[in-house]
């Protein structure tokens, strides 16, 4: 299940390291050792995951991005042992299922899946009992414009959706919450409102050096009624 997503979006982002330490920061409690990032992109968010000091690291990207990320990712990198695959998830599920991983992350990816419900069972079965499925995906509809459509989001999520997906593929949810609640006017403003369908590495740059920390900072302190994302984590009983 080859896709012609070719990742410019993700690429993009890869210069938000503010943004991804703390998306990685909401994660890296609930981390089990053996993970799973599906969409790994270029590699940006993959080689903060290795900080973590996991045992295994598999990463899926079924774009033309693997390239750069063969590049990006040594074979063996901070003791972790590391395979990448050049497919999709489900495509690879029982060999991934084999190596008994207990962390399975996307971010920013499973908008890009049309059936993200068979997507997440085909998660829950290739976890171990007791592992994660840790899901960053784009919030509310009605911010959903020219860009999400042209970079081939299929959806941005309600939270109740979201969250009844997850269940109905038998997880139990253990967090729920919005994530970055200062990027929803400027992103309606741009997306919507002025229709734009590019997303600038320099704007994403500044974004990230002067809105995050202070978001960051605040959202710590008080959880957000609303925010541009959705950050989830379940686990298969």
């Amino acid at each position: 299940m080859k896709t012609t997503y070719v990742g410019t979006d993700l690429e993009a982002m890869s210069f938000a390291e503010n943004y991804h330490r703390w998306i990685l920061n909401e994660l890296r409690p609930y981390l089990g050792k053996s993970l799973v990032e599906v969409g790994a992109g270029t590699g940006s968010f993959s080689e903060l995951l290795l900080e973590c000091r996991p045992t295994s690291l598999i990463l899926v990207e079924p774009s033309e991005m693997v390239g750069k990320l063969r590049q990006t990712i040594s074979p063996e990198k901070n003791g972790a042992s590391i395979r990448i695959f050049d497919s999709s998830f489900r495509d690879v599920s029982d060999e991934i299922a084999a190596a008994k991983p207990d962390s399975v992350i996307y971010v920013n990816v499973l908008e890009h899946i049309e059936d993200d419900s068979a997507e997440l069972s085909a998660v829950f079965d290739a976890l171990t009992p007791g592992g994660r499925v840790f899901i960053f995906v784009p919030a509310h509809p009605w911010l959903y414009g020219a860009f999400d459509k042209s970079v081939g989001h299929f959806r941005r999520y309600r939270r109740t959706e979201l969250e009844e997906r997850t269940r109905a593929a038998g997880f139990n949810i253990l967090v729920s919450k919005y994530f970055d609640f200062v990027g929803v006017a400027p992103w309606w403003i741009k997306y919507r409102l002025l229709r734009s369908a590019t997303l600038e590495p320099k704007a994403v740059e500044l974004y990230d050096r002067f809105a995050v920390p202070v978001t960051r900072a605040v959202e710590s302190a008080i959880t957000p009624p609303t925010g541009k994302n959705l950050l989830l984590i379940g686990e298969r009983p």
